[in-house]
């Protein structure tokens, strides 16, 4: 068994798609079926079930991939390790981030650590704050920035400064011309919100729960995964929701949307998770720097 048979297996395993993962690894798809082929013949053990185009993983998969992330993981490190002995004219750096971290605060700083760190790759995935947390606690990213805080043993938080959630409508809604709406109006009003598990969504119903209304009985009219999404149907007049003041500060200075008092939504911090027990690497304490200008105001971790 190879590195590079693992790294193969790991890209089908999570892929589920040998075309795709032969992609991704820049091989064709006969290499990558000849490396799968290969590992299983091995080892006498099937790894994946082939079921029409599709793939799933067997039990004895399961069990492989997880040992290969692992190992991959450690190989990483370790390349790190010997790219920092060079200082910081290579290596790479795996970021997790946030909806609105990801799309609104982050794109800045990445252009300035880039110009300042041509030489550092930087690989982002973008999800809700829960899948954040999941990433840098699984080892997938070394440094993670949420919107949401994250109670977990195995990750140190550290609040960084974030932005102010606003509750907004379109300007064709019918609230728009009121500038406050009270607790009847909150309970009766149609919705549009952030899937659960963001930490937009957690702060929406906490401050619902503030004025007396329990989540659990609005009218939700939809459900999507990104503020770029939810600010689009407030455009079109489609319910009320509250936003980033970073997604709709453009919207509001032209008056395509209004932000209406009634919802106690103070500013919040963002985070920057990282794992307890792992390595910190040259790049990402250079991006914390650079980012936050000089690095969070507290250091718990």
């Amino acid at each position: 068994m190879t590195l590079e048979q693992l790294r193969i297996f790991a890209t089908v395993a999570e892929m589920l798609h040998f075309t795709r993962a032969a992609e991704v690894l820049h091989l064709s798809q006969p290499a990558v079926s000849a490396a799968i082929a290969a590992l299983e013949a091995e080892h006498g053990l099937r790894l994946f079930d082939r079921i029409g185009r599709r793939v799933e993983l067997t039990a004895a998969g399961q069990v492989l991939h997880g040992q290969a992330r692992a190992i991959l993981m450690k190989v990483e490190e370790a390349a790190t390790m010997l790219a920092e002995l060079s200082g910081l004219s290579r290596g790479s750096l795996r970021l997790a981030a946030s909806q609105t971290v990801g799309n609104h605060w982050l794109p800045q700083r990445l252009l300035r650590f880039a110009d300042a760190y041509p030489g550092i790759r930087v690989d982002l995935s973008i999800g809700n704050t829960e899948q954040v947390a999941e990433a840098v606690r699984d080892g997938r990213a070394e440094l993670g920035v949420a919107e949401g805080a994250v109670a977990d043993s195995a990750l140190c938080s550290e609040p960084i400064e974030g932005d102010r959630l606003r509750l907004v409508v379109g300007a064709s809604h019918p609230w728009a011309g009121r500038g406050r709406v009270d607790r009847e109006m909150l309970a009766a009003g149609r919705w549009i919100l952030r899937e659960p598990g963001s930490g937009t969504r957690a702060l929406f119903e906490t401050a619902m729960r503030g004025v007396g209304v329990e989540p659990d009985g609005l009218d939700v009219a939809m459900t999507l995964p990104g503020g770029g999404m939810i600010r689009a149907a407030l455009l079109a007049g489609i319910g009320a929701s509250i936003l980033s003041d970073l997604i709709v500060a453009d919207d509001l200075a032209s008056g395509r949307i209004v932000a209406l008092e009634g919802l106690d939504l103070p500013a919040r911090p963002f985070h920057l998770l990282r794992h307890r027990d792992r390595h910190r690497s040259l790049a990402e304490r250079a991006f914390v720097r650079s980012a936050l200008n000089g690095g969070p105001a507290s250091a718990s971790c």
